[in-house]
């Protein structure tokens, strides 16, 4: 193989690539960006066996051929040249990286053993807005299990009502679910996309500029723009029927703005336990809206916002985390606080923002 290309470009693919890479000692390919040159395309693969990528970006090809080079250490050695275009050549079953200033030698390993990457042309495609994917994902990811115990509850859910695209994630404490419109959303069906390849998911769609071709199958999705095809599994499992939990009506109404609850809490935190014990005061014929936290070790605070508040009295207890997580996901100035009971739990939406609603459970006290 020898091949000469455009070091900007060399570089954001494999950055992107290297990412993908997986850490398997037992299969130590897996490390490995795979380096296909062919006519005048270079192609890059890699996997974890979770997640894989290709991209193509064109090349002068001199001579074609397949080399397997260690993702991490092409990435950082490339990430240090100036020039503005490289040579890549294979030298004695490893790869030589020649510029005006600079002559490399990178070890391979064995490209025949590097894993097929799905490809799933073919199968059920839509075009899709990636800026409309990524919001949905980026709304409610965060709310997904961390433990891999129930793989439903470490995934993502995504389903079709009409014309919009619902995305939910919950791990039975806390729940976000976000809708999102689109064209085509019908078509989507429903699927369960792992957590943990959400972030890399996000970091890849993120550089797309407009419209993502996205495939389904049984067992994978794929997106594809612009010479990038990323693939991941999917869970085969069934996502708890989460409306059933969700409160019908409230007896407790509280609407007060988004940046003061989040002030509150920070200063929340600093006195929280180890618990993460969130004591919520609510009296509309007081007025008062209050929360306070309390450790033995440190001290205590309360903090009273200001708020439209209606219905009957409640104090409450909640894990704070859960709550401050949801913020991020909130386009409104002001946010509304329902509750129904301290059994039930709270619903937490942006005011006049139909699209996205957060439930947490309470805690004990």
């Amino acid at each position: 193989m020898k091949i000469e290309c455009t070091t900007d470009i060399l570089v954001e693919a494999v950055g992107k690539s290297e990412k993908i890479t997986g850490k398997n000692l037992t299969l130590p390919v897996l490390s490995c960006i795979l380096l296909e040159a062919k006519g005048k395309i270079l192609t890059l693969r890699a996997t974890n066996l979770d997640l894989g990528i290709e991209i193509t970006i064109p090349a002068k090809i001199t001579k074609e051929g397949t080399i397997a080079v260690p993702g991490t250490i092409l990435n950082n050695f490339l990430g240090t040249l100036r020039n503005k275009t490289v040579t890549l050549e294979g030298s004695e079953g490893n790869l030589k990286v020649t510029t005006e200033t600079n002559t490399t030698v990178i070890k391979s390993l064995n490209h025949e053993d590097f894993p097929t990457i799905p490809q799933l042309k073919g199968d059920k495609t839509l075009t899709l807005s990636a800026r409309d994917v990524i919001k949905g994902i980026k709304s409610v990811w965060y709310s997904s299990a961390t433990s891999s115990m129930k793989p439903e509850l470490s995934s993502i859910y995504i389903y079709a009502d009409e014309d919009t695209a619902i995305f939910v994630a919950t791990d039975s404490f806390r729940l976000a679910e976000k809708k999102v419109k689109m064209k085509n959303a019908r078509d989507i069906g429903s699927l369960l996309i792992p957590v943990k390849n959400v972030p890399d998911i996000l970091r890849i769609l993120e550089s797309c500029p407009g419209e993502v071709e996205v495939s389904f199958t049984k067992n994978q999705i794929s997106f594809t723009y612009s010479g990038v095809y990323l693939t991941s599994r999917v869970v085969d499992g069934v996502f708890p029927d989460y409306r059933q939990i969700i409160p019908k009506s409230y007896t407790t109404h509280v609407t007060t703005l988004k940046q003061d609850l989040i002030s509150a809490f920070r200063v929340a935190t600093i006195f929280s336990d180890k618990f993460n014990k969130l004591s919520v005061k609510i009296n509309p014929k007081e007025k008062k809206f209050e929360l306070s936290t309390r450790n033995a070790d440190v001290g205590e605070n309360s903090t009273s916002l200001e708020a439209v508040i209606e219905g009957d009295p409640i104090e409450i207890n909640f894990n704070y985390k859960y709550i401050t997580d949801c913020f991020q996901s909130v386009d409104a100035d002001s946010v509304t606080l329902e509750f129904n009971g301290v059994t039930k739990p709270l619903i937490a939406r942006g005011v006049n923002d139909k699209s996205f609603m957060y439930l947490v459970m309470p805690i004990n006290k």
